[in-house]
């Protein structure tokens, strides 16, 4: 992933950060050298209406060769904004955006399998509280991946001869329900305790605060934004 930016250098200078070479080695064995070259102080240009100036970041270029050539990709460009962005080195900033695409497939894997975004609720505090739930049993499932046992659909007999299959999050929560019983619970069971009051008589619920309804489509003027 590349980023087109004009940019410029500040009253300070443009200061090279780092210059850093580790190695890398693929699944497969492959042994790559990735090479991080970073810049402090940078400034993009920006317009009437959002003021880059105030904004500066730190630029990295990602470069990743191999030995029998110099470079096996296009170099990758990030940048990293934010009032601490200098607590963070180029090597962390790298390893960050590569837990990028493991996220991506938690946030599909969630939607599809875990309800993620099923649940509906005007109330913030309790969405927030759903989406701790459905990472929680995610962990569920990845905290028992060595008690998982395969499962094939009546199409999927491969696996079944396949004895180094990869344990996905999928079949483990194929096979959740046996795992929940073998291991049990500490639970107890629910007792009685009354009959709840119910609302006192003549109680009379506030109705929510109504809200604009937003329309995709609907042109903004931009005169009054201002840079965050």
């Amino acid at each position: 992933m590349g980023i087109n930016l004009t940019l410029k250098m500040t009253k300070l200078g443009l200061n090279l950060m780092k210059f850093i070479m580790f190695p890398l080695q693929r699944k497969k064995g492959r042994q790559l050298t990735v090479t991080i070259s970073g810049w402090k102080q940078m400034l993009m240009r920006g317009t009437k209406n959002y003021k880059m100036n105030n904004h500066p970041f730190t630029l990295l270029q990602i470069v990743v060769r191999a030995q029998e050539r110099n470079s096996i990709w296009k170099p990758m460009w990030l940048i990293v904004i934010g009032s601490r962005r200098d607590e963070l080195s180029l090597v962390d900033c790298y390893q960050c955006y590569r837990q990028r695409y493991d996220m991506e497939h938690l946030f599909r894997f969630g939607k599809q399998r875990l309800l993620m975004t099923s649940y509906l609720t005007p109330d913030v505090h309790h969405e927030e509280n759903w989406f701790k739930l459905t990472l929680l049993s995610y962990v569920n499932l990845w905290a028992a991946r060595k008690l998982a046992v395969v499962l094939p659909r009546d199409w999927e007999q491969y696996l079944k001869t396949n004895k180094s299959i990869k344990i996905t999050p999928s079949l483990v929560q194929r096979d959740f329900s046996r795992i929940i019983t073998t291991l049990g619970t500490f639970a107890k069971f629910p007792k009685r305790r009354g009959f709840s009051s119910g609302r006192i008589k003549g109680y009379k619920k506030a109705p929510r605060t109504r809200h604009d309804v937003i329309k995709k489509g609907s042109k903004k003027s931009t005169e009054n934004l201002k840079a965050p």
